[in-house]
């Protein structure tokens, strides 16, 4: 099974980031309001980065990496991995 580390950018253009082991499943749930508190009152979210990780917990360590992170630093790493 493979665990994500992503980053969503929520309607007020602000970032999210979290980790899951099922990223379609995790996306439909922020966006019907069933996910994060964050994303809640920030609807649509849309994802722009993802890492894949065959551990839980090294997926969980990359999403604590990536929240500590500046604004600027997480712009930089969406645009040198863009999603198609």
């Amino acid at each position: 099974m493979m665990n994500y580390a992503y980053i969503v950018e929520c309607s007020d253009g602000t970032l999210y980031t979290g980790y899951t082991n099922n990223l379609e499943k995790r996306l439909r749930a922020h966006n019907s309001g069933r996910g994060a508190k964050y994303t809640r009152a920030r609807l649509p979210v849309r994802l722009v980065y993802f890492e894949e990780f065959d551990s839980k917990e090294r997926a969980q360590s990359r999403e604590w990496h990536i929240k500590q992170l500046s604004r600027e630093e997480k712009l930089k790493l969406i645009k040198e991995k863009t999603l198609d």
